[in-house]
């Protein structure tokens, strides 16, 4: 199991929503609204007095059968990218375990 977490432009949420949706044994997903930065920024934005240098992301996590990253991770580039700075980043990482709380299920079990 991985777990994919994808930082995206919020206004591209519903179009990336959409698309995960429509996946076949898609296991869903968590959203969060979150701000941060990286190391582009623009020119003189630092020597402002009112500078902040966060930026409102759509952080996206799910966790899927390792069968299904490389599909997932397609259709989150595909569908987020606009071309322009700030399209965001998709990580991945191994899952040791996962508990479905309701039932007791365990591993790939629970995702489903």
């Amino acid at each position: 199991m991985k777990i994919i977490t994808a930082m995206i432009q919020p206004f591209m949420l519903s179009k990336v929503a959409y698309a995960l949706e429509d996946m076949e044994n898609f296991p869903g997903m968590t959203v969060t609204d979150a701000r941060g930065f990286g190391r582009k920024q623009g020119p003189g934005e630092q020597r402002a007095a009112h500078y902040d240098p966060f930026r409102h992301k759509s952080r996206i996590e799910i966790v899927a059968p390792d069968e299904m990253l490389e599909s997932i991770v397609e259709t989150l580039i595909g569908h987020a990218h606009t071309g322009k700075d700030g399209d965001g980043k998709v990580f991945v990482w191994d899952v040791e375990h996962a508990v479905r709380v309701q039932t007791g299920e365990r591993g790939e079990a629970a995702l489903r």
